[in-house]
């Protein structure tokens, strides 16, 4: 639990950090846009035994509210998607082996689900016009540093001992 959540609060912090650091404006984005925080969903799976799945889906709920106060300001909507991203995290882990090739897809799908479920909002709302360029634009300008993110912190799991973690990793 002391690793999830370190590994959720450095998110947390990269985002805030890289999003100020990085163009963020529709039509000016770059293709290193941030979601660490999304992304840190797979990430911290392993780290939660099959007991402990509703410990999970609290924490991503925590952490999507946190993010949702920290850089959203649309209260409730990533504590909603988060725990949505979160069950998908657990079928994709049920279903699927866990590799740098799984991750690298799970990853794709996880930031592709994010950005569908958000735009999706704004666009019922009416919050922000999206249409279907404006979401491929989105999707295609945060794939890469997200899954250079992933990638890497798989890496740093395969690195922990195996008492930490809960789950099998390859």
């Amino acid at each position: 639990m002391i690793i999830s959540s370190i590994i959720i609060i450095a998110s947390l912090i990269l985002d805030g950090l890289l999003s100020n650091f990085l163009p963020f404006m529709v039509g000016n984005l770059s293709i290193f846009t941030p979601l660490f925080t999304v992304v840190s969903i797979i990430i911290i799976y392993p780290f939660f035994r099959k007991r402990e799945k509703n410990k999970y889906l609290i924490t991503l709920a925590m952490t999507g509210l946190i993010y949702d106060l920290l850089y959203t300001n649309l209260l409730f909507l990533n504590m909603i998607v988060f725990v949505i991203l979160g069950f998908c995290t657990m079928l994709s882990h049920k279903y699927l082996d866990t590799n740098f090739i799984m991750i690298l897809i799970k990853t794709i799908a996880l930031i592709i689900l994010y950005q569908a479920l958000t735009s999706f909002y704004f666009w019922i709302f009416q919050v922000v016009p999206v249409s279907w360029n404006d979401f491929l634009y989105l999707v295609e300008h945060t794939l890469l540093i997200n899954i250079i993110y992933a990638e890497l912190g798989y890496i740093l799991i395969r690195i922990l001992p195996k008492k930490y973690l809960g789950l099998s990793i390859n």
